[in-house]
């Protein structure tokens, strides 16, 4: 086609659609799963944490793991559901904003798709989590003013944590979140023709409650924001949720350049009663009774590697000097070799051709 000429539609239609910001953000590439893998991986991780925990059992001890009552992956799911919970308390607490509070609780649930409660309670994760989002959401504290108000929390307890959170969520710290959709629906149904205000802020308010319940599941694991968005707008209003996709879908279609692929999926409203089954069933805080036989469980089955003072520990603790003295004598072997070659950079650079020319 000629500089400065006006596609046809003809060619309009065989360009690559437009990529949306979410599809091209981490959360889509990194975090989505479907019900199936999130059951495997988390199954997986379960099995695989069993066995190593079980062979340090028997490594300290012949026959010790015999009488140990594992956890499964629903009960570790159960444990790190109650700690979710127990992030809104705590921003309750501290006043901080809705952004912090849903990322804290992202980032809790993202790090028990890596990690497991027999290697790391949910207790110090989730006060770590919330911390590192108060962070990257641009909410900062000091360290010491936010574990002072903790009880029995040291600032250690919090930053000894920091890295392998941050290392589990892969660094993808940026979180799209189902509230900021739902601001938005709010804002793009004040345009259409007969709405009442005093509905619509009744609806928002109540679709709110509904999107807060919604991060106690794996919806965002499962459904982009818009779609938990508008699943909790259809159970606090079902006539303002259908008046907007009617209109939404009927300008798609009266549009001149739409294709099929810009349509509204003929699927969403299957999308949606799932979304909404699974805020209702499992929206709200696991019973306490319950996770308290659970943590019990786990003060036992815990990995010996990880507690202080064990037999386990202290060979962990020995195997990793071991190594880290072995690193060093090779380094400074390297360093020895280098010296005595005349050349203190190492023979690595000096197979470069550098340019110390400061320009």
């Amino acid at each position: 086609m000629a500089a400065g000429a006006t596609p046809t539609h003809e060619e309009k239609d065989t360009e690559s659609p437009k990529t949306s910001l979410y599809e091209g953000s981490t959360q889509f590439r990194h975090w989505r799963f479907s019900p199936e893998q999130l059951r495997t991986a988390r199954t997986s991780l379960n099995t695989a944490a069993v066995e190593a925990i079980r062979n340090a059992f028997e490594a300290d001890s012949a026959g010790s793991s015999s009488e140990v009552l594992f956890l499964s992956a629903d009960e570790e799911n159960l444990l790190v559901k109650l700690y979710v919970s127990k992030i809104t308390q705590l921003c309750g607490l501290f006043r901080f904003p809705e952004e912090v509070e849903a990322t804290a609780m992202t980032y809790l649930k993202r790090f028990y798709l890596k990690n497991t409660v027999m290697d790391w309670h949910p207790k110090n994760v989730m006060l770590t989590a919330l911390f590192l989002a108060t962070k990257t959401t641009n909410h900062p504290i000091p360290l010491e003013a936010y574990t002072s108000r903790i009880p029995k929390t040291s600032p250690s307890d919090v930053l000894d944590l920091e890295f392998l959170v941050a290392q589990s969520l892969g660094f993808d710290f940026a979180v799209w979140h189902a509230h900021r959709a739902l601001w938005g629906l709010w804002l793009d149904i004040q345009s259409l023709p007969d709405i009442s205000m005093e509905e619509l802020r009744k609806a928002y308010e109540t679709a709110l409650t509904h999107v807060r319940a919604s991060r106690l599941t794996d919806a965002e694991f499962i459904y982009t924001p818009s779609q938990i968005a508008l699943a909790c707008l259809s159970l606090a209003a079902p006539q303002i949720a259908t008046a907007w996709a009617t209109f939404k879908q009927d300008f798609a279609q009266s549009s001149p350049s739409s294709t099929p692929s810009a349509q509204p999926d003929s699927g969403l409203a299957a999308v949606l009663e799932f979304i909404k089954t699974m805020i209702l069933t499992n929206g709200s805080p696991p019973n306490v009774e319950a996770v308290r036989e659970v943590d019990r469980r786990l003060k036992i089955c815990k990995n010996p590697e990880k507690v202080v003072g064990s037999n386990a520990y202290k060979r962990k603790q020995d195997e990793k000097e071991r190594k880290a003295e072995e690193k060093r004598q090779r380094k400074a072997e390297l360093a020895r070799k280098a010296m005595a070659e005349g050349d203190p950079f190492g023979s690595e650079l000096a197979k470069e051709d550098l340019d110390d020319d400061d320009d």
